[in-house]
């Protein structure tokens, strides 16, 4: 039986092997992608968009936070699951960051937390590493940042911007981040970055440069039709799948197909 991912497991596949991440916010999902060798599983506030159906990020919370962790945690994963800290849960102060990171720990089971921006926050990267907390950086477009930003636009392009985001990321390695996702940033910035670091960059929307790739789970499996970025590969088309079985079942439930004798108790 393969033993859990650690951060130390991560942390060593740098120059030797490509990391794979990608989302999950349930235990239904979650024993599904565990049963393959990906490496990590993250718990995204991206699940305020695609499990609530939020325009952005911003709605997500500690508590809906804690709680699709917890459902991660219940299928207790082999991947090591890194959890995101939403906003404003670290933001304000050192104190409410440690404070929120260690709920994803010890309430949720999380193995590491992520959050958003660079020199900014490197004092909450610091004290929550200094409370033993694995702390997983996020570069370039930050989605919480996305009212900043204008919109959801690519970071890091010429190079003052270049040179911030490359300033951001070597801050958190030097503070003790584990590793750092680089989101929607030129390939060239990302190969820069992840040859300038000992900690392995995770990609995405940064071309196939970075030492791994995460893509959020409903993507990857093609369960959106409207909202496609230009860095998602569908792997599969589980929204006509899904579409197809549900209308089926109704059409055989309407036609008296369904229960048939098969699924049916006679005593």
């Amino acid at each position: 039986m393969a033993k859990n991912v650690s951060v130390i497991d991560v942390m060593n596949k740098k120059g030797h092997e490509k990391l794979v991440m990608v989302t999950s916010y349930d235990f239904t999902m979650t024993r599904i992608i565990d049963s393959t060798d990906v490496d990590m599983l993250l718990v995204g506030d991206s699940s305020n968009t695609v499990m609530a159906g939020g325009a952005t990020t911003l709605g997500a919370t500690m508590d809906s936070m804690v709680y699709h962790t917890k459902c991660v945690m219940a299928a207790k994963p082999r991947a090591l699951v890194v959890a995101d800290l939403p906003f404003l849960s670290y933001q304000p102060s050192n104190e409410l960051a440690v404070l929120n990171a260690g709920r994803l720990l010890q309430e949720a089971g999380a193995g590491a937390v992520k959050l958003e921006g660079g020199l900014r926050q490197i004092e909450r990267v610091r004290s929550i590493i200094a409370a033993d907390i694995p702390v997983m950086g996020h570069l370039g477009l930050t989605p919480q940042s996305v009212n900043a930003f204008g919109g959801h636009r690519v970071q890091g392009r010429g190079d003052s911007a270049a040179r911030r985001i490359l300033d951001d990321a070597l801050a958190l390695e030097e503070a003790g981040a584990f590793a750092i996702v680089l989101e929607c940033v030129p390939e060239p910035l990302a190969a820069e970055i992840t040859s300038q670091l000992r900690i392995p960059t995770i990609g995405i929307g940064a071309g196939n440069v970075t030492d791994g790739q995460v893509l959020v789970i409903q993507d990857l499996l093609g369960m959106f039709q409207e909202f496609r970025p230009k860095f998602v590969k569908p792997y599969a088309n589980l929204f006509e799948a899904i579409s197809n079985a549900v209308s089926t079942y109704a059409s055989e439930v309407r036609s008296g197909a369904f229960p048939d004798p098969e699924h049916t108790f006679k005593e």
